[in-house]
């Protein structure tokens, strides 16, 4: 963390573990909604597409959209928006 800015001086203890955390969060709500795309095309392999497609489908994940995109700039087809983070369980 001290790497990424040089005005960083001093990190607390509980930084990284806070940090660690949010990463988790962030990666398991991505894959439970790839896997309901996954699901919706009645398949049980998750594909980088299906990432795509939910990234694409979510609004929270839009800062994501650059790196989902193929190198053509196309994009997969976005289902509905969607603002909700809780995805069913």
């Amino acid at each position: 963390m001290k790497r990424s800015g040089d005005d960083v001086k001093m990190i607390s203890g509980e930084a990284p573990i806070v940090f660690s955390k949010a990463c988790e969060l962030f990666i398991e709500e991505l894959t439970q909604r790839a896997w309901m795309v996954t699901l919706q095309g009645k398949r049980r392999t998750l594909h980088k597409e299906d990432v795509a497609a939910a990234v694409m489908a979510t609004d929270i994940f839009d800062f994501l959209i650059e790196m989902v995109s193929d190198s053509n700039g196309a994009r997969s087809a976005p289902a509905a928006k969607s603002d909700s983070m809780v995805v069913e369980r």
